[in-house]
């Protein structure tokens, strides 16, 4: 099986999920790690306007999935199933006000999210 997530989506599994749902997951599998809101806690800030936070340092959401699905939760990685994974990144999204709480996001949504950061990266590609 194919793990591999590219920038445009291809490799995206299965799956939806929305922020309501993620929110819930958050708490129970996250909010140890990073704080109730993602603000605080002893692993880096996932939420912000000010730092390297999903919102306004990362260039793909698709990302963001492909790093929750491969790394978290740290004492458990992989072990979300694709559903969760597709909630937990919607409630990330949302929380950084990239998409709204009602977005439900798929394959298809996911790859068609426009991150604020994304211009701010260069393609290093050939170096």
């Amino acid at each position: 099986m194919a793990i591999a997530i590219r920038p445009d989506g291809r490799g995206l599994p299965r799956g939806s999920g929305d922020a309501v749902t993620g929110q819930v997951i958050y708490a129970a599998k996250c909010a140890a790690c990073h704080g109730v809101t993602g603000r605080e806690g002893s692993s880096p800030r996932l939420v912000g306007d000010t730092g390297k936070t999903i919102g306004n340092y990362w260039p793909y959401a698709t990302t963001v999935f492909d790093y929750i699905r491969r790394a978290m939760p740290l004492n458990a990685p992989g072990s979300l199933s694709n559903d969760e994974v597709y909630s937990l990144t919607a409630y990330l999204l949302s929380a950084n006000r990239v998409i709204t709480e009602k977005t439900m996001l798929d394959s298809a949504r996911l790859a068609a999210v426009r991150m604020p950061a994304r211009n701010l990266f260069v393609n290093d590609r050939g170096r």
